[in-house]
């Protein structure tokens, strides 16, 4: 089976990202709300009005950025969940940051992805 890490889903990313807004709920530096010795290595945030979803997580790190580089994918325990984080912006400091900023809790682990540009045989027209 081929790698899906592809053009085609980083594109569609990147359209929903360039699609809603993003508001910043926690500016870098403040605590989480539940958790006071969790600060927020960046700004994070949720994209407002995007259709048929309660929200879309996003990290903003200090590059400006119109394209999706890498997303976390974290898993919490605690909630019994598994959330999607789109990073935007963020430079490597700043993933490793999120990263270790994400992992620091025994409940909560978290991966990152990032960005594939191989176009995948099945999506080639030419076929």
């Amino acid at each position: 089976m081929e790698l899906e890490n592809n053009a085609y889903f980083w594109q569609k990313l990147d359209t929903l990202y360039l699609s809603g807004d993003l508001i910043i709920d926690r500016p870098k530096g403040t605590s989480h709300p539940s958790y006071s010795n969790l600060i927020y290595p960046v700004d994070y945030g949720h994209l407002k009005d995007i259709q048929n979803s309660e929200h879309i997580a996003c990290y903003r790190g200090s590059e400006k950025a119109s394209a999706i580089k890498a997303m976390v994918v974290c898993a919490d325990i605690l909630n019994k969940d598994i959330e999607v984080k789109l990073l935007v912006g963020c430079n490597e400091k700043e993933e490793r940051d999120i990263l270790g900023f994400l992992n620091q809790t025994d409940f909560q682990k978290s991966v990152i992805i990032r960005r594939g540009s191989a176009i995948p045989d099945w999506a080639n027209s030419s076929n």
